[in-house]
């Protein structure tokens, strides 16, 4: 496993440790939640939506001219959502000016249990360093990252989003990457090998492989409080 940048002070933490931690938050979601929104932006999405359940999903679509729906319920592609929690499958997608509403298992309620952030990031491999510079750029105060693969009948997992985390941070106080063991780590992680036993609607066999292509996209993603809601927006980072 890789280990925490020196003179790093962030702290990592599993969703239901969050309480009202306040500051800045990232919530790290690489495989895959985080990595499809990365490459949904990268197909023109403007904005995406981030919901606790798949009923609210669906609604909310329902909602927005012209919404769509992406991500998983125990890693499988709900009924009625119009894309898998696949990156591949939105990459491939002509999403130009579309909003989506994007569930997930682990992402978005990482997302949703920041309650207390200042603010509040989506992060994963793909846009890393320029998560780092957009974490850096709202003061010296080291961030709170949230391991959103941890569950409590499993408090030792999120392997993937540990390390993953810990690139970000890395990259925050300006130390070594170490990008090839982190994507060893992340290939071949816990869930990694989950996704494996997967059906192919459900997980792309090039999934992994786009999830560790570590530093693909130039822009930080960051989560905007919209009433109760939350809208996360990508922002190019130079």
């Amino acid at each position: 496993m890789t280990q925490d940048a020196p003179g790093s002070s962030a702290r990592y933490l599993a969703k239901w440790e969050l309480g009202d931690v306040r500051g800045v938050v990232v919530v790290v979601d690489v495989l895959r939640a985080f990595t499809t929104a990365a490459y949904a932006f990268a197909s023109g999405a403007s904005a995406i939506w981030l919901v606790g359940t798949v009923a609210e999903a669906l609604a909310m679509a329902r909602e927005l001219p012209g919404g769509l729906t992406m991500g998983e319920d125990h890693g499988r592609r709900p009924e009625g959502f119009d894309f898998s929690n696949s990156p591949v499958e939105v990459a491939n997608a002509d999403l130009d000016g579309r909003v989506l509403v994007q569930r997930t298992s682990a992402g978005t309620q990482g997302a949703l249990a920041a309650t207390g952030a200042e603010r509040l990031f989506a992060a994963s491999l793909v846009c890393a360093s320029a998560t780092a510079t957009a974490i850096a750029e709202t003061g010296p105060g080291a961030p709170t990252y949230v391991i959103t693969g941890r569950f409590p009948d499993a408090p030792d997992g999120g392997d993937d989003d540990l390390a993953t985390a810990q690139l970000i941070e890395r990259a925050r106080l300006g130390e070594p990457l170490n990008i090839a063991d982190t994507r060893d780590a992340v290939a071949h992680s816990v869930w990694a090998g989950r996704m494996a036993q997967m059906d192919v609607g459900d997980v792309h066999p090039d999934d992994i492989a786009y999830s560790v292509d570590v530093d693909r996209f130039d822009f930080a993603m960051e989560v905007q409080r919209v009433g109760s809601r939350l809208r996360l927006l990508a922002r190019a980072v130079r």
